[in-house]
């Protein structure tokens, strides 16, 4: 099962202690606007919200006096989505391989890993835009904004930001994974052309098939 995956502007306020509630136990939607101390619609509207978000779900009912009351719970690994020490850990864990590793056993398993990512994903379909329109809107699912251009027979995208980021600042060599992720999921020749430094952005040309 796939990871969650939330802009973290969701979890304001009364969202995020709806959220550390329900990490502690199912509730219903009366039992949480009772320890919010808002109205049932508010509560309503929030869990709609972390719904779409795809971090909260209905899960068991329970028997009423009545009629059955929904359960609200997280969804399996929203723990992972919600947490923060991802991005250090793979950090420091880049570097410490980086130590340890030559250059091109490291280059290796971030190609290993970019084929990992891919194979998670359906074979892209179309003639190659197609495809490197179908790869975009991967990467934005993702969290990355992205443009296409032209450039000398190529095609090019460019990003406005960098998904990794924080590992990129210890080792570009990380830039190697999405580059063999596209490559896969393309089925051409990609080759990264990221820009690097305190604002690093992805970049990536794809060779046009003629």
């Amino acid at each position: 099962m796939k990871r969650p995956i939330f802009s973290p502007a969701v979890l304001t306020g009364q969202r995020r202690r709806i959220v550390e509630l329900l990490q502690r136990a199912p509730m219903s939607a009366a039992e949480l606007a009772e320890a919010l101390g808002v109205t049932h619609n508010a509560v309503r509207a929030h869990l709609n919200a972390l719904g779409r978000a795809g971090l909260v779900r209905e899960g068991e009912r329970r028997r009423g006096v009545s009629r059955p009351t929904s359960l609200y719970e997280l969804v399996p690994r929203a723990d992972a989505a919600l947490s923060s020490a991802y991005i250090p850990f793979v950090a420091h864990l880049l570097r410490a391989l980086g130590e340890r590793m030559s250059e091109e056993e490291l280059h290796a398993l971030m190609h290993a890993i970019g084929g990992r990512m891919a194979a998670e994903h359906a074979r892209l379909r179309g003639d190659l835009l197609e495809r490197i329109q179908s790869a975009r809107s991967l990467l934005a699912g993702l969290g990355a904004a992205t443009e296409l251009q032209r450039e000398d027979g190529s095609f090019v995208i460019r990003g406005y930001g960098c998904l990794l980021s924080e590992a990129v600042h210890g080792r570009p060599e990380v830039c190697h994974v999405m580059e063999s992720l596209l490559a896969e999921l393309l089925e051409v020749r990609v080759e990264e052309c990221c820009q690097r430094g305190e604002r690093p952005r992805c970049c990536f040309r794809i060779a046009a098939v003629s």
